[in-house]
């Protein structure tokens, strides 16, 4: 075992410890998947990367995503994070403009947005489907949510694979208390989302600030935030029962949503707020009909990791 750069950071917030946290390991090179999977156990957070060279000449640096129980083609919160911990610790893109991670679910372009610290990926294609009847039947009863309270549902696959559930307001999303091993014998991820009527959303930020008061740290300076969708996603069959905060859930909630009309080309979501957290994910569908999940990161833990 030698030393290895190593940063932990909380993703899709600016306040440290109110977002999704991410292990990050900068030198991944000589690592068998044994070993990397055994590292992402033991972190015991959602996801762990490890970022290597690139394998594809088109690419700045590869990634390789493992959560507790196995690893993942593409998610969204360790995309944005070992980006910013990759330039953080001195990485220079080929292309000032565009970052390109190289991921098992191919090229992804990262855009850093302008003004601002803030990094956002461009989605993967989505595939979806209408899910099985009796699937959505068993996975109501293990949200305990009746029929009428889902509006629409779509498996949602951009990589990983969500069943998406919109449901009838946002108050419904933050009150459900979900049968974790139900979904778990599933063997399947749920993302449920509410959106909020004009007007009636929260100022997140401001509870943020609150919480933050409550813990002394130190408030985040941003201006008051208004998200329009509410988002929880349960990953039980991962080894994670509720996800902070989720890039990969929240691109495609986006890409069927926007869609079909029932979102704007580009609104903030929302997700977290019963785990204690205040993950904010900006999501924009640009002119060319390309999602981009855009978030901040700030770095918690810096150092060295034996492996």
């Amino acid at each position: 075992m030698a030393p290895r750069p190593f940063k932990q950071l909380d993703v899709f917030t600016a306040t440290p410890y109110f977002g999704n946290p991410l292990a990050v390991v900068l030198d991944g090179s000589g690592l068998d998947d044994a070993a990397m999977q055994r590292f992402a156990a033991w972190t015991n957070l959602s996801e762990t990367t490890f970022i290597q060279p690139p394998e594809d000449a088109a690419a700045d640096y590869r990634v390789r995503i493992f959560t507790p129980a196995g690893e993942l083609p593409f998610a969204g919160h360790p995309t944005l994070g070992s980006c910013h911990a990759w330039l953080q610790a001195g990485g220079q893109p080929k292309d000032a403009s565009v970052i390109v991670q190289e991921c098992k679910a191919g090229l992804v372009k990262i855009r850093r947005e302008a003004g601002s610290n803030r990094l956002a990926f461009a989605a993967p294609p989505l595939k979806s489907s209408t899910p099985d009847p009796a699937l959505l039947a068993q996975v109501a009863a293990a949200l305990d949510v009746q029929a009428t309270q889902i509006l629409a549902a779509r498996l949602l696959d951009n990589g990983p694979v969500w069943l998406g559930l919109l449901l009838d307001s946002p108050e419904t999303v933050l009150q459900l208390a979900p049968n974790h091993l139900a979904l778990k014998n599933l063997v399947l991820k749920v993302g449920v989302a509410g959106i909020y009527p004009v007007d009636d959303a929260p100022p997140l930020i401001g509870r943020a600030n609150r919480e933050a008061r409550a813990f002394d740290q130190t408030p985040t300076t941003e201006a008051v935030a208004t998200p329009q969708l509410e988002v929880r996603g349960f990953a039980a069959a991962s080894g994670i029962p509720e996800d902070p905060v989720t890039g990969s859930l929240n691109a495609s909630l986006a890409q069927w949503l926007i869609a079909d009309g029932a979102l704007p080309q580009s609104y903030l979501a929302s997700q977290g707020v019963c785990m204690g957290r205040a993950g904010l994910v900006y999501l924009e569908r640009d002119a060319q009909g390309q999602i981009w999940v855009g978030g901040d990161s700030v770095t918690c833990i810096d150092g060295s990791v034996r492996l």
